[in-house]
């Protein structure tokens, strides 16, 4: 017993003389106890920068809007400033000139961009899937053989809206030139107003637009939902309706804070489909929509995410569809590889 603790006092009188002259570095560091909680580690957060970004009134903001409250509050990982507008006719050229480093857009305009600006443009995430529906005042739709031989009224003409409706017609052997009769209208309060008028009729038209028509409208209902009849065709894409791209050079630049901002778009999607009554509300504060109108369509919008190979992958065969159809539609030919932005 004599000899284990003369051992353990010249342990202890080591381990002293070995503590005895701390570096000049060490003095500044606190005395670590049992209780304090470890520094965080800011070292792989990048650098907050500004990021403007373009929305359009519709599903493909609607899932910014938590994102916008953090950014609003100072809690996000970026400056962000967003500008939502009526049309991607407002917003595109903005983005052409500097003026915005992102925008949600519809699908086929990105590849749009990406070929007229010589491959200036990246896409980065899809963020909406089908969105279409054929509505009905009436009773003869049930299935798109019912639309053989009679008028459909729409919008999107020269848009995602007009390539979704043709290729779902040539899929159920309706010629679209010859079998059905299309009448393109700029806007869809157009077609509202023009049904408020009909005792009967047929529609295509995006949400929220259906829900606000069935508010004002007595009798009108969803006769086929579009993104249903894509995916019965199996062709191995999702009906992708809108995506958010950015210029080349912002995300060569600063290639981990559009990481970071992709991050914050996931969790600000997850939450709108996660909590529609309180996205609702954001909905309208932000002005895109009015919150019983949002709360309504919410759940008929498809607000997705989807980035890297996923997005690749179907958006590959997506756009091969469109190009099929018209290439310029996408720009007159499919982008190449660098066109898909990967963190």
């Amino acid at each position: 017993l004599s000899v284990v603790l003369l051992l353990a006092v010249l342990a202890g009188c080591q381990a002293a003389n070995d503590t005895k002259e701390p570096t000049p570095e060490a003095t500044l560091e606190p005395t670590s106890t049992p209780e304090a909680t470890p520094a965080p580690d800011t070292d792989n957060k990048p650098e907050p920068v500004d990021i403007r970004i373009g929305g359009l009134k519709g599903p493909t903001s609607m899932g910014l809007v938590k994102l916008m409250e953090a950014a609003e509050a100072g809690e996000a990982a970026n400056n962000y400033t967003f500008t939502i507008s009526g049309s991607a006719d407002e917003v595109t050229p903005k983005l052409i000139k500097g003026e915005l480093d992102m925008a949600a857009v519809p699908a086929n305009l990105a590849s749009v961009l990406y070929n007229n600006t010589n491959g200036e443009v990246r896409l980065l995430a899809v963020n909406t899937l089908g969105v279409l529906y054929i509505v009905e005042k009436g009773d003869a739709v049930q299935s798109f053989e019912d639309l053989k031989g009679k008028t459909i009224y729409a919008t999107g003409k020269g848009s995602t809206p007009e390539y979704t409706l043709r290729h779902l017609l040539s899929e159920n052997g309706i010629d679209p030139d010859k079998d059905v009769t299309i009448e393109w209208k700029t806007e869809p309060t157009e077609v509202v107003a023009l049904f408020s008028e009909l005792s009967e009729g047929i529609a295509m038209l995006p949400q929220p637009y259906v829900t606000v028509a069935q508010t004002q409208i007595e009798g009108l209902h969803i006769a086929i939902d579009l993104t249903k009849e894509w995916e019965a065709l199996d062709n191995g894409s999702k009906l992708i309706t809108g995506v958010l791209v950015a210029r080349r050079d912002f995300v060569e630049s600063y290639p981990d804070q559009a990481a970071a901002f992709l991050d914050e778009y996931k969790a600000s999607i997850d939450y709108v489909n996660a909590n529609v009554s309180e996205a609702a509300q954001l909905i309208e504060k932000y002005d895109i929509v009015k919150a019983a109108v949002a709360e309504k369509a919410l759940p008929y919008c498809n607000i997705s995410y989807m980035e890297g190979a996923e997005m690749k992958a179907s958006m590959q065969v997506y756009l091969n569809i469109l190009f099929e159809q018209n290439p310029k539609s996408v720009g007159g030919k499919l982008p190449e590889d660098n066109f898909y932005f990967e963190r």
